[in-house]
């Protein structure tokens, strides 16, 4: 493929040189003192270039364009990727009608009016009702490729519906940590940079009790099909952005401002694994901006599941502190009730206590 590329833009480049240097020929050929009608060297085979050009070119970009197909991402699996799919390609049909027509009357022009002996051209010097034709077509057209994006961005990027599942997805080099809000309420806990340190990757604030099922994942995100899915994005050190494309999902990750984005997927792994005839298709999250040296490793298996495989994986899943019960000493003493049923009982016992309190503090301190 990137031989017959190397191909076809050495003969463009041939081309091109070839049309230039007759064209210098032609200047260099005519004098003040010779006459009007006398044909300049060169003329009939430039002329005849540009009509090759013309077609070298056609069947160049059409032939790029069939082989190319078979890179383009598969239909979206999701419901507004579906809708922003529509709209590129309504924008490229558009464009691509004026992009044609101009074209082929330029090369086309070149080659019909060449010099010929008693022609001449026709003074021609306005036509209002043509220019107001060329001006306000235009001017609608692209007034209507600007509403129908701004329209489908604004609903885009509208409040996500109250049934939406939330997760937050936090970007760090080089790596995306996801996590949930457990099964039970939907709600995230609160969060403070200030509290991360080796193990709360995400500086989980336990002072709310809205953090007690909350759990993480580092390697993987699971999400529920035909459900509103609201993402809320943040960074923890440089820029990164949370690309999804097979749902045509694209945030930025920004530090200290966090983002969002929700959609609705409505394709699983499984049914993507059964259109594309590939067993091992996965969903993909990957870094879209250049985030430093690693960058090119960032990405993250998303798995797409009916309602009932998702719930039962989150059900399985350990919440933070019942991977970390040695944080129970960061609970506020009149919040420590409820945060018990979530660490494990023999880590939760009176007589661990005192013990896990003192750990927990050495290791906050030699952190700190």
């Amino acid at each position: 493929m990137y031989i017959i590329i190397a191909l076809v833009a050495l003969v463009f480049v041939v081309l091109t040189g070839i049309v230039i240097a007759r064209l210098q020929n032609v200047l260099k050929s005519v004098t003040p003192s010779e006459s009007a009608d006398a044909e300049p060297s060169g003329n009939r085979w430039n002329g005849a270039l540009f009509i090759v050009i013309l077609i070298v070119g056609a069947i160049t970009i059409t032939w790029s364009y069939l082989h190319a197909r078979e890179f383009f991402l598969p239909t979206a699996s999701s419901v507004h990727g579906r809708r922003t799919d529509d709209l590129f390609w309504f924008s490229m049909g558009i464009l691509t009608i004026p992009f044609i027509l101009v074209n082929f009357l330029i090369f086309f022009f070149a080659w019909k009016y060449q010099h010929k002996k008693n022609h001449r051209a026709s003074f021609y010097p306005d036509n209002h009702k043509l220019e107001l034709i060329w001006t306000i077509i235009p001017a609608i057209v692209m007034a209507l490729l600007v509403f129908t994006g701004w329209k489908a961005w604004s609903d885009i990027t509208a409040d996500a519906p109250r049934d939406a599942e939330v997760i937050e997805i936090t970007g760090k080099q080089f790596n995306w940590i996801v996590r949930y809000p457990g099964v039970n309420d939907n709600k995230l806990g609160d969060y403070n940079f200030k509290l991360i340190d080796a193990q709360n990757e995400v500086g989980i604030d336990l002072s709310d009790e809205n953090s007690f099922d909350d759990f993480t994942n580092p390697s993987e995100m699971h999400i529920p099909v035909n459900r509103p899915v609201l993402l809320k994005i943040r960074a923890r050190d440089v820029l990164h952005s949370v690309f999804i494309p097979h749902m045509r999902v694209k945030m930025d990750a920004v530090p200290g401002m966090p983002t969002k984005f929700w959609f609705v997927p409505d394709k699983t792994t499984a049914d993507m694994r059964a259109e594309l005839n590939n067993p091992n298709f996965d969903y993909e999250i990957a870094c879209t901006e250049i985030c430093g040296q690693g960058h090119f490793s960032m990405k993250m298996r998303l798995i797409v599941e009916d309602e009932a495989s998702y719930k039962k994986w989150c059900a399985e899943q350990k919440t933070f502190l019942e991977t970390y019960p040695e944080y129970l000493a960061k609970v506020p003493e009149n919040l420590k009730a409820k945060a018990m049923k979530y660490v494990p009982a023999e880590a939760a016992s009176p007589a661990d206590t005192s013990a896990t309190s003192v750990g927990s503090g050495a290791v906050t301190s030699s952190l700190r």
